[in-house]
């Protein structure tokens, strides 16, 4: 029998899955984004009568496609209509009564890409352990992002609120508890936490977090952030305003915001494009600049980075083989880093490395480490980890890289959706470690190692052939940043 849960808004119907967890798809959050709504909050959803059918993903948020090589390791799924404000629900135990603990997943995708209906996400591992997992979806590029005079900024940040909102109001129905919610995300989706951290309008929504690959770093000053609406909207040849760019049908507007990373990389000007040329990121959350959150955010964190992340971008692409010393050193000096001092560092460690190995180096730490060890020294009683299992995908040179976690994480080393990035023969023990950490972090706050401290670092390296803790890895490559990141 098909289970049936009852929210605010009206019934849905979901599915049960071989295991006995049932899911419920597309259940909208939030109306449409779309017409007068268009670059506004989230305004609340209709109510329906009658049961209504939650069996298949809803609409996905509009984005133009994953630029080659990278559309062919990243899940993607895309799926028209205005409704897409709407998430899926996984539970072990349909109605009231259960109260288990709940994960809400961000996804990632720089801001631009990404939904919650890849396979990939399937959170019916998390439902078989015991937790309710939902993944809502959010607005993206332009009108997830775009600073625009006379409309609120970071509407995407304010779509994840919510989605926190409904799961407050309504995971009791589903099994959940609304006072254990655990907001996990990866990439932009942890750097989208890292930013509500520290937002008022978060706050009591969610106890706990995950932050993979992403942490409160990396957002866009509000000058900088109008530049690039500035910048798109000379592309497009309209006036920066919200009306204008309402305007422009999808199939323009789409291609000329995915062109945007193309135009910081061809011409990174800082006087264009300010610290955006750091991370060629022309969409992120617009605050005034990064707000580590204080010991009193009342949320435990669990957050960490992969070893070798900056490989997805330099390996498919050929770049890592590619990249001059040249070019290794003046981002060195971009970064703040005598490269002098700093490279000797990075090259004791990787003899007989090219520029480009000790490039990935470099930028992992500025981009991922490095800011999830400053969000952990912010908060006391933080949990760290690193993803250091290498891929065997592009002849074992892909590493330890961005996303190399996910499979793992979510326990679907089965799903082919991974596979261009975990490589062959993924070990089941370390999904099982991983997975089973991210679980009982959710459950209890205790992922099952020590807690971080500035004396110790105390670690998990999550690699084969087993988890181990290490402590302070790689401390000279990390006091090189002191002061600086």
């Amino acid at each position: 029998m098909r289970p049936v849960c009852t929210t605010r808004q009206g019934a849905v119907r979901g599915t049960v899955s071989a295991d006995g967890t049932a899911s419920f798809l597309g259940i909208p959050y939030a109306a449409p984004p779309f017409g007068p709504l268009r670059f506004r909050p989230p305004a609340p959803p209709r109510a329906w009568s009658g049961i209504r059918d939650a069996t298949a993903h809803g609409p996905t948020p509009p984005k133009a496609p994953y630029a080659p090589p990278f559309d062919a390791l990243v899940p993607e799924t895309t799926i028209p209509g205005e409704d897409c404000l709407n998430l899926n629900v996984w539970t072990p135990s349909p109605g009231p009564g259960a109260r288990l603990p709940v994960v809400v997943w961000l996804y990632g995708g720089a801001f631009t890409n990404g939904s919650a209906s890849p396979s990939a996400y399937d959170g019916g591992a998390f439902a078989r352990d015991g937790v309710v997992f939902v993944s809502p979806n959010y607005r993206l590029g332009a009108d997830g992002f775009l600073h625009l005079d006379g409309v609120p900024d970071n509407r995407g940040l304010l779509d994840q609120i919510a989605a926190l909102e409904w799961v407050r109001d309504n995971i009791e129905a589903f099994g959940g508890d609304p006072g254990r919610v655990t907001l996990a995300g990866e990439s932009a989706g942890a750097i989208s936490i890292g930013v509500l951290l520290s937002d008022p309008r978060a706050r009591g929504l969610f106890h706990r977090a995950v932050l993979q690959s992403g942490a409160a770093h990396h957002v866009l000053r509000p000058e900088t952030a109008g530049r690039i609406t500035a910048h798109l909207a000379g592309k497009l040849g309209i006036a920066p305003t919200a009306d204008a760019f309402a305007a422009v049908p999808l199939d323009r507007l789409l291609p000329a915001q995915a062109e945007l990373r193309k135009d910081i990389a061809t011409g990174p000007d800082p006087a264009l494009w300010g610290e955006a040329v750091l991370n060629a990121m022309p969409f992120e959350p617009v605050t005034d600049g990064p707000v580590l959150p204080g010991p009193d955010c009342g949320v435990d964190l669990l957050v960490g980075s992969n070893r070798e992340e900056y490989r997805f971008f330099l390996v498919p692409t050929g770049r890592l083989h590619r990249l001059t010393e040249e070019k290794l050193r003046s981002t060195a000096e971009a970064y703040g880093l005598d490269p002098d001092k700093a490279l000797p560092v990075y090259r004791d460690a990787r003899p007989g490395a090219v520029p480009g190995e000790i490039f990935d180096a470099m930028v992992t730490d500025w981009f991922y480490r490095i800011p999830a060890l400053r969000l952990a020294e912010s908060v006391p009683g933080s949990h760290v980890y690193e993803f250091a299992r290498r891929s065997s995908a592009f002849d074992g040179r892909l590493g330890a890289c961005h996303a190399g976690e996910l499979a793992y994480v979510f326990d679907r080393l089965d799903d082919p959706q991974y596979a261009p990035v975990t490589g062959h023969a993924p070990p089941q023990a370390l999904a099982d470690a991983m997975h089973g950490a991210w679980v009982a972090f959710a459950t209890t706050g205790d992922p099952g190692w020590p807690a971080y401290d500035t004396r110790t670092r105390p670690t998990m390296v999550f690699d084969d052939p087993a988890p181990t803790v290490a402590h302070d890895p790689r401390a000279r490559e990390r006091t090189l940043w002191d002061g600086i990141r």
